[in-house]
């Protein structure tokens, strides 16, 4: 049986995944990491909108950063924060990456280049466009060696991710790392999936510990949290990794109370927080 406070507890008759949270990272506009945006998510009245600076993440070498996407950027930054905060060894936590984009800019790069004559791709380029691409290199630079997943879910990714992770934290009684990213494309593209900017969150999972606790359940269709302030809110809707909002908002006023967050089409995920 799990400790109490941890794995697949029942709860009004059915099992929900609980999870503990050991770390948080954050990246978007007017937000630049967990420590300073935890204070403006408890008063969005202090956040200004402003466009997302994807620092150099320290993890790469030199010729990394150079060759990474801005995708790759933002999963390594907000990973690390996370990572940093659970005081846990990165090389042995098994993640989960979920982005509705990925890699964007690959992507139109890959396109212009088949659509000119002489159709020439670049290794490089073709490397960095598949949707693992963030998880490849978080990995190399970790040197870790635990099992990996990326997966997409359209504007649902980032519940889908969190399902995953907290499936697979419960079912292997360890921590996982979850990183949840999504960057704008370049036109064409923007026009027909437009994304208002860059925003990428992540969490370490724990099945036990003293951070606060996750209870994850699958509901029927239900209208996903918002956030409590319009500005916000305009910020969740507007980009897919965005609708981790209201639970990091839950998090960082270290409220208990249920979240729902979108899911696949018929679904939602209530997450408790406790």
């Amino acid at each position: 049986m799990p400790p109490r406070g941890a794995g697949a507890q029942r709860l009004g008759g059915h099992m929900s995944l609980v999870v503990h949270v050991a770390g948080i990272g954050l990246l978007g506009p007017g937000l630049a990491d967990w420590a300073g945006g935890a204070a403006l998510l408890r008063d969005p009245a202090g956040w200004q909108r402003a466009a997302t600076v994807v620092p150099a993440p320290s993890r790469l070498p030199p010729t990394e950063r150079r060759r990474a996407g801005p995708v790759v950027k933002c999963a390594i930054v907000v990973a690390d924060q996370a990572v940093a905060m659970s005081g846990l060894d990165a090389a042995a936590l098994p993640t989960v990456f979920t982005s509705s984009t990925g890699e964007p800019s690959n992507c139109h790069a890959l396109c212009e280049a088949l659509a000119a004559p002489e159709r020439m791709v670049s290794p490089t380029r073709f490397t960095n466009s598949v949707h693992n691409a963030a998880a490849g290199y978080w990995h190399i630079a970790a040197h870790a060696t635990a099992p990996s997943t990326s997966l997409g879910a359209y504007d649902a990714s980032f519940g889908a991710g969190l399902l995953e992770a907290a499936a697979q934290c419960v079912a292997g009684g360890r921590p996982v790392l979850l990183v949840a990213c999504d960057v704008p494309y370049p036109e064409p593209l923007h026009a027909k999936r437009p994304l208002s900017d860059t925003f990428g969150m992540a969490f370490v999972l724990a099945p036990q510990g003293p951070g606060p606790a996750l209870a994850i359940d699958l509901v029927g269709a239900a209208e996903p949290t918002a956030c409590g302030d319009a500005a916000l809110d305009a910020l969740r809707t507007s980009i897919p990794a965005a609708r981790a909002l209201p639970l990091l908002q839950a998090l960082a006023a270290g409220r208990s109370g249920a979240v729902l967050v979108e899911g696949l089409d018929g679904m939602t995920l209530k997450v408790s927080v406790r």
